[in-house]
């Protein structure tokens, strides 16, 4: 299944189709702004930074669901995420990640037929998709975005 045939609003509430991302290896992360781990955005901005010019993009989803540490509107969290850490990876509206409420992508991304499947554990949990939209790996939150393991799986979907 590729993640190419979904929409999702961004940031600005804007319909946008995944398949903009097409080609490129993808990290898709539930983010939080009020956090213990909301400090992993430095990381996934550097990790964007230094292999956006090689294929990778950093996709954003927040999400409330997680003791209700990201209960900002959505321009509350792009300034917060602007301004306090330079998030410049696409960011999207605020979706839920389990239970009833789980928007397609995540269903797609951690539903019962995913490759990965299983509840998303915290904010900062982490799908890695390779250029034809498919999870080729999942990290938990505590993986930080310069793990070692985490860097070599980029380097490899980037072939570098």
């Amino acid at each position: 299944m590729s993640i190419y045939q979904f929409k999702m609003n961004n940031i600005k509430g804007e319909s946008q189709s995944l398949t903009d991302f097409e080609g490129k290896t993808a990290l898709i992360v539930n983010v939080a702004s009020a956090c213990g781990l909301t400090p992993q955005y430095t990381g996934l901005e550097a990790l964007y930074q230094k292999y956006k010019d090689n294929g990778l993009v950093v996709l954003g989803f927040p999400c409330n669901q997680f003791g209700a540490q990201e209960p900002g509107s959505e321009d509350e969290i792009q300034n917060f995420c602007s301004t306090k850490y330079a998030v410049s990876f696409p960011m999207f509206s605020k979706i839920e990640v389990n239970g009833e409420g789980k928007c397609d992508l995540y269903n797609a991304l951690n539903g019962d037929t995913a490759k990965f499947p299983g509840d998303i554990t915290w904010n900062f949990e982490k799908f890695l998709i390779n250029g034809s939209g498919e999870v080729v790996s999942r990290f938990s939150p505590k993986t930080t975005p310069d793990d070692a393991d985490l860097i070599s799986k980029i380097e490899s979907e980037l072939n570098l």
